[in-house]
């Protein structure tokens, strides 16, 4: 069996890249000066205006929740409690001069019951590249963050304002079938407001790693996440830039 000349190209290119890589312990952790000149760490401003992108243009995302030490509508095992648990779920930049997520709660599902009996919350998000699957990237240089807040419910005036139910449906159109007031499940509209970023940009020797103050992360314009272009929007990409080289 014989390796096309693409395939022997890229393992060419890989043992390359591999050989050029910082030491590991460059690559999760911001170094102290620059390892050359041409690299230059984005600021905790640009990580910011980053991660708004990244939270505009993705619509899933993980919630994380601690199960409580009591229960009494749920069988489960009674060893869990206290452990914390991370479940899919959706979500919608449908505020975006806030930078706060909106969440459809669905009353009986694990994370909101969770937060009803007193469990913190956080949202991670990751970004995914268009046609990611059409060449080759790693996913650990690419930026990822966890937004940790708590849940507000949305005012009727709040849902108006933003006109939540068409925007989140704009974002999950299956989503239309357990809006406020189905026949299916309880939910209810809520925002997760954010009090804390935890940012990791992709390898720390080329990628801020670190905490974004939310001042940093509520004063990003629309301008700026507009303006923003994550690794593989751009076009004419040479594939080691998706390893952020």
């Amino acid at each position: 069996m014989y390796l096309s000349t693409t395939l022997l190209s890229l393992i060419s290119a890989s043992t390359t890249l591999a050989s050029n890589l910082p030491p590991p312990q460059q690559l999760f952790s911001n170094p102290s000066t620059p390892l050359t000149p041409t690299y230059r760490i984005p600021t905790v401003h640009e990580s910011a205006i980053q991660a708004r992108r990244i939270l505009h243009l993705e619509s899933i995302g993980t919630l994380s929740t601690i199960f409580p030490s009591t229960h009494s509508t749920e069988n489960r095992p009674g060893d869990v409690s206290g452990t914390p648990i991370g479940l899919m779920d959706y979500y919608g930049d449908c505020e975006p001069s806030s930078g706060n997520p909106t969440i459809l709660a669905i009353s009986i599902a694990t994370s909101f019951k969770n937060v009803d009996a007193g469990s913190n919350i956080t949202l991670s998000l990751r970004w995914h590249p268009p046609n990611a699957g059409k060449r080759p990237y790693s996913a650990a240089a690419l930026p990822r963050f966890s937004l940790v807040g708590y849940l507000e419910y949305l005012s009727p005036e709040d849902v108006l304002k933003h006109a939540v139910p068409a925007c989140f449906v704009g974002y999950h159109p299956d989503a239309a079938a357990w809006l406020p007031g189905n026949r299916i499940h309880e939910s209810k509209w809520v925002r997760l407001v954010v009090q804390d970023v935890y940012w990791i940009g992709g390898f720390g020797d080329r990628a801020y790693i670190g905490w974004i103050p939310v001042t940093e992360w509520q004063s990003v314009t629309k301008a700026e996440i507009d303006d923003c272009k994550l690794p593989g929007e751009k076009s004419g990409w040479h594939w080691t830039s998706w390893f952020g080289l």
